[in-house]
């Protein structure tokens, strides 16, 4: 159980993270004149607000007693946000590895820390 709560803790971080994050494009986006642009912008923030919220809840609710259903939900969703961002934002160079990697390190390592504690409960 425990290793499931770190990965837990560390989902956590990852959303507290994307909360920033959000913010801060939300920021960006107040900086552009109103546009289809801003409102992207807007979008992508409350996107990854949503994301951050949505990981943090399953993280708190499931992956907190190793539940499968919680390690398949933050699997997907939260892969799915880091995926993009890895590959339209850091993979491009519009942001630095550090601190851009950061997000990506934290959803990789809750994962697989969620990974072996899954697969050590199955063991038992």
């Amino acid at each position: 159980m425990t290793l499931a709560r770190t990965a837990s803790i560390i989902y956590i971080l990852w959303g507290l993270l994307h909360v920033v994050a959000a913010f801060k494009v939300y920021t960006l986006g107040q900086s552009l004149e109103p546009s289809m642009l801003q409102g992207r912008i807007f979008q992508n923030a409350w996107n990854l607000l949503f994301f951050a919220i949505f990981g943090t809840v399953v993280a708190i609710k499931l992956n907190w007693k190793n539940s499968k259903l919680g390690y398949w939900l933050n699997c997907i969703v939260v892969s799915a946000g880091d995926i993009g961002f890895v590959l339209f934002v850091l993979v491009p160079g519009y942001l630095p590895i550090i601190p851009g990697a950061l997000g990506p390190i934290l959803w990789l390592v809750a994962l697989a820390i969620s990974t072996v504690a899954l697969s050590r409960e199955k063991a038992t």
